[in-house]
């Protein structure tokens, strides 16, 4: 799963971060918004993987247990 974002909007937002790795960060130079964005935009495709498992979790199981007992519906016509 992966998440789309559009690059028209920004937000100011405030963030309360660890102060030893704030000061490491600007003596890095690192740019704080993108790698927050960066950061922010993985824990949310996370979030979304887990949640889209959850949500189908029944229907995978079905589907393994399926497969199990009967094999795989094609699997005759496979040339491996």
């Amino acid at each position: 799963m992966q998440l789309h974002l559009s690059k028209k909007q920004k937000r100011a937002t405030n963030l309360t971060i660890d102060a030893d790795l704030l000061i490491k960060a600007r003596e890095l130079g690192v740019n704080l918004s993108s790698a927050a964005e960066a950061g922010l935009v993985q824990a949310v495709s996370a979030a979304m993987r887990e949640k889209w498992l959850a949500e189908n979790r029944q229907a995978i199981e079905c589907s393994n247990a399926y497969i199990d007992a009967n094999g795989l519906p094609l699997a005759r016509y496979r040339q491996f």
